[in-house]
């Protein structure tokens, strides 16, 4: 598949949780904490691959395109600090709905952007050949991407290739050891031991 195609399909997968975290109801809390962490799970693994992989292309291989690009790191590095915010945040807190709503927000204009100035751009320069090259790695870097922000982390190569390897390895421990904590969780409430 094709650089820009999984992005896009990237970007209407997160759309389709925004749509559902919009449509829970008030009191439908832990949905939304799910819903949360999802989105979370799925833009940081996305900003990651797109900074280690895309990002650099583009700015190799589409000159004119460096500011938007530059603009584009700015838009990830403000999400991954909404993002960072919402990670554990308690959905019955106050800012918790608001927070969601804001990046919902600048996460939608980020993808318009991209979709209608960045994408069209980088199709026509890079051509069929190297966005399937390009497809290939951004699906071999989502394999080893983080799930949770890290936005103090550096976004441009090398550093943020180094940083994206300890943080996937931290966020793995750190989501068995949550899962786990779930499943003794869930036991101790249905009543069996753990």
């Amino acid at each position: 598949m094709d650089a820009i195609t999984m992005l896009r399909e990237d970007h209407r997968s997160v759309e389709k949780l925004f749509k559902s975290f919009e449509k829970a109801g008030d009191r439908a809390l832990k949905t939304k904490r799910k819903i949360a962490d999802d989105v979370i799970a799925q833009l940081s693994v996305q900003a990651a691959i797109e900074e280690q992989v895309f990002y650099p292309a583009v700015r190799e291989k589409v000159a004119d395109m460096n500011g938007l690009v530059l603009e584009s790191l700015e838009e990830h590095h403000i999400a991954k600090w909404v993002l960072s915010e919402l990670d554990g945040l308690d959905p019955e807190d106050e800012r918790f709905e608001a927070k969601m709503t804001v990046l919902i927000e600048n996460v939608r204009h980020h993808v318009k952007e991209e979709e209608t100035e960045l994408f069209p751009s980088v199709r026509k320069a890079l051509g069929r050949k190297l966005l399937t090259e390009l497809g290939d790695q951004l699906a071999v870097a989502k394999k080893t991407a983080p799930t949770h922000p890290r936005p103090r982390m550096p976004d441009t190569p090398p550093g943020n290739l180094a940083g994206g390897l300890v943080g996937a390895t931290v966020d793995v421990a750190r989501d068995v050891i949550k899962g786990s904590r779930r499943a003794v969780a869930s036991k101790t409430r249905s009543g069996r031991s753990a």
